[in-house]
């Protein structure tokens, strides 16, 4: 097949990264595959460019920087990318962004005859029921949606109406081979302030209010009263960091607990996370395929997690799943023994379930499944 992937954010988001990872697995498999996305604005750096360059992917296409669609703004772009397509004359073009969407919708016409136009839905909650939503996602919107669980696939097939084939799954990827299960740095855990025999409860997120880090912080300071080696390794970093995570901790006398380690990239990244006994997830961010997790899982880093989105499709027998109550995660961090049975199984579930379902073979699996099903069709 001839695969287009399409994006028209020039940012390091959550769907950046399956989509590189989509072009280099569908072409191991002996697919063409292309793909365009914006250059870098002025006066930024690290985004998508930068990224794909790393990996030595270079975009046929590039579409102009923006936010949403505007007809009459938008036309010569249309155009554009209407006479790049008829050139290239792709099987599937997959847009991952709904601006990408549109502009791809646009420039293929109605009938989309040469072309399969498939939409990315990279939330892990359903599609809201809105009329745009049901124009957008439905048949005369677009030949096929791909969608990051079976419960979300499941409500857009009842939703969206026409075949049900025309809706599958593709959820979350991880790099096996970069996040793999790595020995701990004596140097680096005492650096960080962790003692031999302390217990890391990870925390890997943009520090903003909808994610729950006070919950995190209240269940942590309860537990403590049983559990005094439990600490509490932070990773990220966000403008209201003093409001989410520094005030909270303080107020509960949490110093001593709570490690942060700053927003680390790169090897540095992988170091500390290879520190953590378990990765606390409870409310995913933008990126429904809670990247987060899968690498923390593909590193043998089993999870205490919320029912949200698509984490228990994500984590299965990997993770504990806890209510959102302080007394519900209280108990859970309490539970929390790294050399118990009970927690080595997860360790081994978390790195097998990594390997079986979200390696990057196994994501260019199925994105080919649903290309080849929807130009079948």
């Amino acid at each position: 097949m001839k695969v287009l992937q399409l994006t028209s954010d020039w940012k390091w988001t959550g769907p950046a990264e399956p989509m590189l990872h989509a072009v280099t697995g569908l072409r191991a498999r002996g697919h063409e595959v292309d793909v365009a996305f914006p250059a870098t604005p002025a006066g930024h750096a690290g985004g998508l460019p930068e990224r794909a360059s790393e990996r030595g992917v270079t975009p046929e296409f590039q579409p102009a920087t923006g936010q949403g669609y505007g007809p009459l703004r938008d036309s010569a772009e249309v155009r554009r990318l209407r006479a790049f397509l008829a050139e290239r004359r792709y099987d599937v073009v997959h847009a991952t962004h709904a601006r990408a969407h549109l502009l791809a919708r646009f420039a293929l016409g109605g009938r989309r005859d040469h072309a399969k136009l498939i939409a990315g839905w990279t939330h892990g909650d359903p599609i809201p029921r809105r009329p745009w939503n049901r124009w957008l996602y439905g048949p005369n919107g677009c030949d096929g949606v791909a969608a990051l669980s079976e419960r979300v696939a499941a409500e857009a097939r009842r939703y969206l109406g026409g075949s049900p084939q025309r809706v599958g799954v593709i959820s979350g990827v991880v790099d096996t081979e970069r996040f793999s299960p790595r020995s701990r740095r004596v140097e680096l855990r005492e650096s960080l302030g962790l003692k031999p025999d302390e217990i890391a409860l990870g925390l890997v997120a943009r520090l903003q209010p909808h994610r729950q880090v006070e919950l995190i912080l209240e269940s942590l300071a309860q537990a403590l009263r049983a559990a005094p080696g439990l600490r509490l390794l932070v990773v990220g970093r966000g403008t209201r960091a003093q409001q989410v995570l520094d005030e909270p901790a303080r107020r509960l006398g949490l110093e001593r607990a709570v490690i942060r380690a700053g927003y680390l990239k790169g090897d540095e990244y992988l170091e500390v996370l290879a520190q953590m006994d378990a990765l606390v997830y409870l409310v995913p961010g933008s990126d429904g395929s809670c990247r987060a997790a899968l690498e923390a899982l593909s590193m043998g880093i089993p999870a205490i997690a919320s029912r949200r989105g698509a984490l228990p499709e994500l984590l299965g027998e990997a993770a504990l799943f806890s209510e959102e109550t302080v007394e519900a995660l209280s108990s859970a961090f309490r539970s929390l023994r790294p050399g118990a049975s009970e927690w080595r199984g997860r360790s081994e579930a978390a790195r097998e379930r990594a390997l079986t379902q979200f390696a990057i073979a196994r994501y260019a699996e199925r994105c080919e499944a649903l290309y080849a099903r929807l130009c079948r069709a």
